[in-house]
């Protein structure tokens, strides 16, 4: 895993994830294209722009392994159409970009109760994203599915501060789950893949994966 690309470094799981790859002696070369530039990533290949998807287009040296933590919320996008491109479009763009350059192995942060046919919108996206990448046949797809967030933000998000106290009381998957555990996981995963092919972990055992239970 010595060549990587991460997309969503500059949210809550991918800056924990950033600062995981940095200090992974595994890892050579990462490349973080953004929309915004980040700040203090020395030997960090950060081409920005704000179309991702142009920024995406100017990695081109090979990559083994892509990371994805894109994602937002309807209320933060401003519109349905603004959510899935945030949530689907970029993420499968991602996908495309790191298979062009010749990655073996994906790690994409999906949410718990994503599914295509789900009566909630949110949901929705994210299980059509998850069939977009397993239609890709990832020779490894890592589709990790945390609960609620914990963690400091740049920009509070409404529902966390409302419901975060009370998923921490919550058993199990429900139960919320720092973001720095989600990034210690795929990484993790990323070093020694679990299973070939798809592979879709929930919160709890992303949980037992960081904290070296699993």
């Amino acid at each position: 895993m010595s060549q990587v690309l991460i997309t969503g470094a500059t949210g809550l799981v991918g800056g924990h994830l950033l600062r995981l790859l940095i200090q992974e002696r595994k890892v050579n070369y990462i490349a973080a294209p953004t929309r915004r530039p980040l700040a203090d990533v020395p030997g960090v290949f950060n081409p920005h722009d704000p179309q991702l998807t142009d920024a995406l287009a100017q990695v081109q040296d090979p990559i083994d392994i892509a990371f994805c933590c894109l994602g937002t919320t309807r209320r933060e996008a401003g519109s349905k159409e603004a959510f899935v491109h945030a949530d689907y479009t970029l993420v499968v763009d991602t996908a495309l970009t790191a298979k062009k350059l010749g990655a073996k192995h994906l790690v994409v942060v999906s949410a718990m109760g994503a599914n295509a046919r789900s009566p909630f919108f949110y949901n929705q996206v994210k299980g059509k994203m998850e069939d977009a990448l397993i239609a890709q046949r990832w020779e490894y797809l890592t589709i990790v599915r945390p609960s609620m967030l914990l963690g400091d933000r740049d920009k509070r998000r409404f529902n966390e501060s409302i419901f975060a106290p009370l998923f921490s009381l919550l058993p199990g998957n429900w139960k919320s789950i720092e973001a720095r555990d989600v990034a210690r996981a795929m990484l993790k995963e990323a070093l020694a893949p679990s299973k070939e092919g798809v592979n879709v972990i929930p919160s709890a055992k992303l949980r037992e994966i960081a904290r070296g239970e699993a």
